[in-house]
């Protein structure tokens, strides 16, 4: 399905990360990928470790609050692949603080902060994506239902999800009347328990109600799995009539009212 594409995928932390399970069926369908991860060795040896089995033709450090890296690694992608198909972004960051205390007691630092990382970094890495992406590429980012709607101690970080999915409409609307014809979607996954998830202190409590609420069973170690393969779907050529979308991967869970 994706045999000669190549995808740069940014937020793959661990084995765990819904990015890496977006890798895994990239990778099994054929595509050729290259890597981000946090700038120090730690950050390196951990994403290393974790995508040896894909084969990754890059590894390169970029903090995305920091444009001189963001340019440092899309030089990298330019180097090793020339151009390629498929970003996807699997990024979003907010103190532990907002998380913690009341949203009313956000503070403007961690505000922006939240906002930066989560949200306007998709806008700065589909930027110094455009120029090395393919005719009929594809963008893929990761949000979740906070952004529509109240989930307690989400707090700051659906705010910044509700950010980036009105990022992704706006990206759609000017990438597809582009030459280029770049498609932007958002998954937006079921509680799963990721590294990210774990800092909101609530996954298992979130988990356990999705398994109560959700049509289809979900919160098993399949659930990853399935936002993978809805990747896998978003980012080939069956989504070629699909843009600005926020496609959800979540048991159904959504679609609930009682």
């Amino acid at each position: 399905m994706l045999q000669g594409k190549k995808a740069f995928i940014f937020g793959v932390l661990n084995d765990r990360s819904l990015g890496w399970h977006i890798a895994d069926q990239l990778h099994k369908h054929g595509c050729e990928m290259g890597f981000s991860c946090l700038p120090g060795e730690r950050f390196e040896r951990r994403v290393a470790r974790a995508t040896e089995s894909f084969r990754p033709r890059f590894l390169t450090p970029c903090d995305v609050t920091r444009d001189e890296d963001i340019a440092a690694a899309f030089q990298v992608a330019a180097e090793q692949f020339g151009t390629f198909d498929i970003l996807v972004h699997s990024i979003a960051f907010a103190p532990r603080e907002t998380f913690e205390k009341p949203f009313l007691e956000t503070t403007r630092e961690a505000w922006r902060t939240a906002l930066d990382v989560s949200a306007y970094s998709l806008v700065a890495l589909s930027r110094a994506a455009l120029p090395l992406m393919n005719p009929g590429g594809s963008i893929l980012t990761l949000t979740y239902h906070a952004a529509e709607k109240y989930v307690p101690d989400y707090n700051m970080m659906a705010v910044a999800k509700a950010a980036l999915e009105c990022s992704v409409r706006y990206l759609a609307t000017e990438l597809g009347r582009k030459e280029k014809r770049i498609r932007v979607n958002a998954l937006s996954a079921g509680a799963v328990k990721t590294v990210a998830a774990t800092g909101t202190g609530e996954i298992d409590r979130m988990i356990e109600h999705y398994r109560a609420r959700a049509p289809l069973a979900w919160g098993d170690d399949a659930s990853s799995e399935h936002v993978g393969k809805a990747g896998l779907y978003l980012l080939s050529d069956l989504a070629s009539g699909v843009t600005g979308e926020v496609h959800y991967v979540d048991g159904g869970y959504n679609v609930m009212g009682w």
